[in-house]
């Protein structure tokens, strides 16, 4: 665990790194391709959080890592959410947000992430995400 001087941020920097690490296992990326694992989330997580209501959006950041939830929330206004997505339009979303190509397309990235931020997220909280997501796009959630 990195030591940062303080525990909470050392435990955040710590499961935000083996997140990303479970992106980068999954493409087989070596570690120099972090900013691509972290786009990645990054682009999943925005995507979203914009596709749920407010509520169910903060509900889906309160357990993960603080330095996760900070990404998560950086540029979110509340007031815009949450926006129509179906399966197209949120992995276009995605697409445009990640600057990479990667194997099997965007639809793997999404699986991936999602997979990788499924051991922070509650299975609960998993079935209140897919109930509030339409029914072609329920398919990409754990």
């Amino acid at each position: 665990m990195p030591d940062t001087g303080f525990a909470a941020f050392s435990t955040t920097v710590d499961r935000t790194n083996r997140l990303l690490r479970g992106i980068e296992e999954a493409y087989g990326w070596p570690k120099e391709l972090r900013h691509q694992s972290y786009d990645g989330l990054r682009a999943v997580l925005h995507a979203l959080r914009d596709r749920l209501p407010v509520e169910e959006a903060a509900q889906l950041a309160a357990p993960l890592p603080m330095l996760v939830r900070g990404l998560y929330y950086e540029g979110w206004d509340p007031s815009k959410v949450p926006v129509k997505m179906h399966r197209e339009d949120f992995l276009e979303r995605v697409r445009r947000e990640f600057p990479y190509e990667v194997p099997d397309g965007v639809e793997r990235l999404v699986e991936t992430v999602l997979h990788a931020l499924s051991r922070h997220i509650p299975e609960g909280e998993w079935a209140d995400i897919r109930a509030n997501l339409p029914r072609d796009l329920t398919s990409v959630v754990p």
